[in-house]
């Protein structure tokens, strides 16, 4: 692997997380470093933080918080 792609991965340990659980991306990287926007992006994908994701795992944690402010209602009517 060539020594600035190496450098490159060392300051993201996600990166490097990803690739040791997806080594295939070692041998892609080795023979064709141009690669690496695909790499980062599978590994976007793989940790799942693309902005659809991010916005999924918002829209959930408001749901769960509307869900939760309407429970907490209805114990205050019982009461």
């Amino acid at each position: 692997m060539r020594k600035n792609v190496y450098e490159y991965l060392r300051s993201k340990p996600k990166l490097i997380q990803f690739l040791r659980e997806q080594p295939i991306w070692y041998r892609r990287l080795t023979r064709n470093p141009n690669e690496l926007e695909q790499f980062e992006l599978a590994s976007m994908n793989y940790f799942k933080q693309t902005i659809p994701d991010k916005v999924q795992k918002f829209t959930s944690s408001v749901e769960m918080a509307n869900m939760m402010l309407h429970m907490y209602q209805a114990m205050r009517q019982q009461g």
